[in-house]
Formats: structure tokens, sequence, C-alpha cells
């Protein structure tokens, strides 16, 4: 069982930053790929970003490359998501997922509960 808890959300102008953080309870985090999701109102749950049990290899959405980072650190038990240059379609709330490494979903096991970003234009 992983229990995931996100914080960092807010409000913020476009063209700024904020880092989001995922804390994992539990000894297996490294056991698991990590990726982050978004939900706008109205819309469907979407892919972000998602990154290997080691951090080597990481996969984003094109609405996002060359923006956001996704990073770990499994001494910490922790995954980040650094998003810069934030636009207004970028508001949502974010969820980060532990599972398989993959785009999908369904093939995440274990979902936090959500952090709001919300960026003016």
């Amino acid at each position: 069982q992983v229990q995931l808890v996100e914080s960092g959300g807010g409000l913020v102008q476009a063209g700024g930053s904020l880092r989001l953080s995922c804390a994992a309870s539990g000894r297996t985090f490294s056991r698991y790929a990590m990726g982050w999701f978004r939900q706008a109102a109205g819309k469907e749950r979407e892919f972000v970003a998602a990154i290997s049990r080691s951090g080597g290899s990481t996969y984003y959405a094109d609405s996002v490359k060359g923006r956001f980072t996704i990073s770990r650190d499994n001494a910490k038990n922790t995954v980040y998501l650094q998003m810069n240059s934030l636009k207004p379609e970028d508001t949502a709330v974010y969820y980060c997922a532990a599972g398989a490494l993959a785009a999908e979903r369904a093939e995440y096991d274990y979902w936090g509960q959500g952090t709001q970003v919300t960026v003016s234009s």
C-alpha cells in the first residue's frame, strides 16, 4: 500500500512557476514509476509526465514538454513537478500516481488527493 500526498499548488500569474511535490508513505516508493496527471473542470483527467523507478527515464505530454520537469528523490520518497512558463490552460487539479511507467491512467495503482493549480491571465 502506498499513500500519496501532493502539495505546492496555488494561484500564479501566467508566465510564472510552481513546484509541486508528492510525498509517498512506506518503504516501497522506489519500486514504482511515478506519474503526474491533471484534470481541468469539466474535462477528463490527462497525463502530464512520468518518471521511471530510478529516475533515469522521463516522459511528457506534448502540451507541457519544455516547460515542465518531473524528478524524484527516492531517499525522500518524493516526486516533484517543476512547472515553468505557466499558461491559463494549465489550470487544473494535479494528481500524482504510483504504478507502471505509462501515460494511461489504468496503469497506476495509487493516487493522491490532488492539489489545485490556478494560472491567471
